[in-house]
This record gives structure tokens, sequence and C-alpha cells, in this order.
């Protein structure tokens, strides 16, 4: 039971000082007027062209997913690597066969999201 306490009593100091930095930066904090250059946003000094969040939306989310598969991709295929050799000796818990499975089927997983990204036109540069 007083594991329970220690928690509750760090959720809510979590929280507290939480809520307390956020009181004390809208108290203290130096307020200004939303002008059209404060909101405007910043690009290499040049004005900006267009919207990005309209006439880009589709390709630049589908782009960043393409980013986070392969990174999750990075993220798995790393440890396994790592104990390849562990594994195809049988010296692991896990069985070869099962990981070669697996393996295959992660990639067949991503080569297929590659090959949607690819028809979709998101890996071409203009």
């Amino acid at each position: 039971m007083s594991e329970y306490i220690i928690l509750s009593i760090f959720l809510f100091l979590g929280a507290f000082i939480a809520a307390a930095a956020t009181v004390v930066g809208l108290l203290l904090g130096y307020r200004t007027k939303n002008t059209k250059n404060k909101m405007a946003p910043y690009e290499c000094g040049m004005e900006t062209i267009g919207n990005a969040r309209i006439q880009f939306k589709v390709g630049y989310y589908l782009f960043a997913l393409l980013f986070l598969v392969f990174d999750i991709e990075a993220l798995f295929l790393f440890p396994v690597m790592m104990n390849f050799k562990e594994i195809m000796a049988g010296h692991t818990a896990l069985s070869p066969i099962i990981v070669l499975v697996d393996l295959a089927i992660f990639i067949a997983i991503l080569v297929s999201g590659l090959a949607y990204a690819w028809k979709k036109g998101i890996l071409k540069w203009e």
C-alpha cells in the first residue's frame, strides 16, 4: 500500500509543479499584441509564397509518416541483427524460423508502404 502513497505523492507533485509553472508564466510573462509580422512564419528572411499547410498537406504528412516507418524499422532491425549469430545458432529463446518469418513479414509490410508512397509520388523532388 505504501507504494501507491508514494506514487500518488509524485503524481500530485508533478501536476502541481506543472500547474504552478504555467500560472507563474501567465502572471509574470511579457504580453504583446499579435501583429501580422509577429504571426508570420520565419523562412530564411524571405517572404512566404502560398500556404504550405494547404498546398502540400497530404505529401508532407505522408513523407513524415514514411520517415517514421523507416525509423521504426531501424529500431526493430538493429537488436535482431546484433544478435543474429546467436539466434541462428539457437542460443536464444526464439526459434530461428520464427525470427526469419517475423523479419520477412515485417520487411514485406515496409516494402508495401514504400510502394504505396512511390505510387502516390511522395518521393518525387520538384
